[in-house]
């Protein structure tokens, strides 16, 4: 195997025996002979766009074939194989529906039996592109298209669909695999990936606002309740809404963790009384919050870590989450429900959580309710009161580098106010740091699905103050872990901002000459000492 698209990637080479997040070596095969034959996929499903036949089957396999390779949301061998034969059919069928011929192994090669299909996986990964710089764009702008997948699978599990996004996944996908492509044509794809990355947000955003309502400003919970508990995480409010109703009235309380965090500033959630609060905090710390919890947990989407045995019989994956041993919930039949009845009579009994924590977080500055506080904000920015906006947002992680952000947050000047969005806010989002005239100085759009918010903030901001995005006193300090990341990045860039700066650490995927690129173009910096970048970062700023 040979696998480096998170932060956390062994030695920050790559992994190349087992990965750092748990994925063993046969399942990272698989994934990149999976991601291959999408690649292949997409170069047929594109003849049948342009016959004007109706693809959206084959749109949303694509889509979750992306999104479940993303890391720490799928690691069973069995789930890849079963996938494999169904691109494989998928891909056949395509073929012959178009009656197209593409003179290419991705879409034309067949395993003989399983043996060949391992065999096969083994040649297809990362290397397989010698030339360093076109391996750094291709992967690059996979990466991204993991984002775009996984934003976009949340937009349609709402009902919502746009045909240019899958359209332009497929196309990205296709050119990868062309044999007379450049890194300037790979580039212009990557900045267009960015630019469909904020597309696809503004779809997410639209499917979870028109669904739940706009996220109001919520003091959250974060104690426990005396009743047996089942604890959500992940993305996908669709499988949230279905769990408390299908709880209500079954003295079982719903606690969020983790990624699932925002869902309580929805005012569609507050109906349910049951829905008491958030337990626990990011992604990381699973093996130890879950234990404590005592009861059920559900994974809708990532960020799964393979689990102890001492909590191991009491999780419980659903969609495109998967882990050896572990019960998964199926599907939804359509216009149905998932049927949860297995984890509420689990719930049942289980004790009631363990309490780890008191007291309350405040959440829910998404776009629409910080626009409210627009005309407060603009008066303390003009009274100096607020001098500069902090964006940190994007993912946490493992590493004690990580306390990096924690200490920047503490050092920043009692001016700024930070904007965040993500699981990168867990290293700060419990720290007491007041308020500017009412305005906390921490404000919660959500997770790294809401980072729209930050980009409608930003611009909204700009056109108040009659500046450019790149006027405004706003720094960038972005966490990154996984491929979400990667695409908020590339929707940044594609905006025009620049002089962003990235860490705990650049990614291992991009090479020196892209990373010369990125500097000379954009200005991306790697942190390195708090005090050093709080100067470097305050003095690229330009008062409005």
């Amino acid at each position: 195997m040979y696998c480096y698209q998170c932060q956390e990637t062994a030695k920050g080479i790559g992994c190349t025996s087992i990965g750092v997040c748990g994925k063993k070596s046969d399942v990272a095969e698989l994934q990149d002979l999976y991601i291959y034959l999408l690649k292949g996929l997409s170069t047929v499903n594109l003849q049948k766009k342009k016959q004007g036949l109706s693809t959206r089957e084959v749109d949303e396999f694509i889509t979750c074939g992306l999104f479940s390779t993303i890391t720490n949301v799928n690691f069973d061998a069995n789930y890849f194989l079963a996938e494999i034969d169904k691109a494989i059919q998928f891909r056949e069928t395509v073929n012959k529906e178009t009656n197209a011929s593409f003179d290419h192994d991705a879409v034309s090669w067949y395993p003989a039996n399983r043996e060949d299909m391992l065999d096969k996986a083994k040649n297809v990964g990362v290397l397989s592109e010698a030339h360093e710089d076109l391996r750094s764009l291709k992967e690059l702008l996979i990466y991204g298209l993991k984002g775009i997948a996984a934003y976009y699978h949340h937009a349609t599990a709402l009902g919502y669909h746009d045909d240019d996004i899958p359209l332009f996944m497929q196309q990205a996908l296709a050119s990868t695999l062309q044999a007379d492509v450049t890194g300037d044509m790979l580039t212009n794809m990557v900045l267009e990936c960015g630019r469909i990355g904020v597309q696809t947000m503004a779809l997410l955003d639209k499917a979870n606002t028109s669904t739940y309502g706009n996220p109001e400003i919520t003091s959250v919970s974060i104690s426990v309740g005396d009743k047996p508990g089942i604890l959500i995480s992940g993305h996908d409010l669709k499988d949230l809404e279905e769990l408390l109703k299908q709880t209500k009235g079954t003295g079982i309380d719903v606690y969020s963790h983790g990624e699932m965090l925002p869902a309580n500033a929805y005012p569609f959630f507050k109906q349910y009384d049951h829905f008491i609060g958030n337990y626990g905090g990011s992604w990381w710390k699973q093996k130890e919050e879950f234990d404590s919890f005592n009861g059920p947990i559900l994974m809708t989407t990532n960020c799964l870590v393979p689990p102890k045995d001492s909590y191991k019989d009491r999780v419980y994956t659903t969609s495109i989450v998967g882990f050896p041993g572990l019960k998964h919930i199926p599907d939804r039949i359509q216009n149905g429900e998932k049927d949860f009845s297995s984890i509420i009579a689990h719930a049942k009994e289980c004790l009631p959580p363990l309490e780890i924590e008191q007291g309350d977080i405040t959440i829910g500055f998404a776009h629409h309710a910080t626009l409210q506080l627009a005309d407060k904000v603009l008066k303390a920015v003009q009274d100096g009161k607020i001098q500069q906006f902090v964006v940190m947002a994007g993912c946490d992680g493992r590493h004690k580098d990580r306390e990096y952000y924690t200490m920047f947050a503490k050092r920043l000047p009692k001016e700024s106010v930070i904007l965040t969005a993500g699981c990168a806010k867990y290293r700060y989002n419990k720290l007491t740091l007041g308020d500017i005239d009412g305005i906390p100085r921490i404000l919660d759009a959500g997770q790294c699905n809401d980072s729209y918010s930050l980009v409608v903030i930003a611009q909204k901001l700009a056109e108040a103050l009659g500046v450019g995005i790149n006027d405004l006193p706003i720094i960038y300090n972005i966490a990154w872990y996984e491929q979400k990341a990667v695409l908020v990045l590339l929707s940044l860039l594609s905006l025009g901002v620049k002089n962003i700066m990235l860490g705990p650490c650049l990614p291992a995927f991009v090479s020196p000459g892209l990373l010369q690129v990125l500097v000379e173009t954009f200005g991306i910096m790697p942190n390195t000492e708090v005090e050093d970048d709080l100067s470097k970062l305050l003095g690229v700023i330009t008062s409005p």
